[in-house]
């Protein structure tokens, strides 16, 4: 039989070891944020998300921003709780699309792209960002995303 990490610490380890609160019983929260581009190409951050937050799922909806539109879904400059800066990544969560037709995405797709991991930020955490290039866009850009944190 195999187990996994958490299950190791709390039920196969003696004496047993706590689960952070992000892999087990812990409260699912959601932050929301729209944004009205108006003929523009922009860098939007959104919300922040907390240190310690473990990103579960998100959304991005948009209407048909324009032909050869596109949108990424990143994160902005930042610092980490132990004061290092990281440099911005426009495309953490989920690379750059086509944003011509109006539609509803999952993200984050993939492990490398950030699913299921843990954000570690200074007290203003991580600035959650959406980015839309390519051409010009207008219409409305909405984001969803689901977090545990305690």
């Amino acid at each position: 039989m195999a187990y996994s990490v958490q299950k190791t610490k709390w039920s196969q380890n003696n004496p047993t070891e706590r689960v952070k609160t992000n892999e087990f019983a812990g409260r699912v929260r959601i932050a929301y944020a729209t944004y009205e581009a108006s003929a523009e190409q922009s860098t939007i951050e959104m919300f922040n998300l907390p240190n310690g937050a473990r990103i579960i799922r998100g959304y991005l909806g948009h209407d048909a921003l324009g032909s050869s539109t596109t949108l990424s879904v990143g994160y902005a400059a930042h610092t980490t709780s132990a004061g290092a800066t990281v440099a911005l990544d426009v495309d953490e969560y989920k690379a750059a699309a086509a944003s011509t037709a109006d539609a509803v995405t999952a993200l984050p797709a993939t492990m490398a792209l950030g699913a299921f991991s843990e954000l570690d930020a200074d007290a203003t955490g991580v600035p959650i960002t959406v980015t839309l290039a390519g051409a010009n866009g207008t219409g409305t850009i909405s984001l969803a995303m689901e977090y545990v944190t305690d």
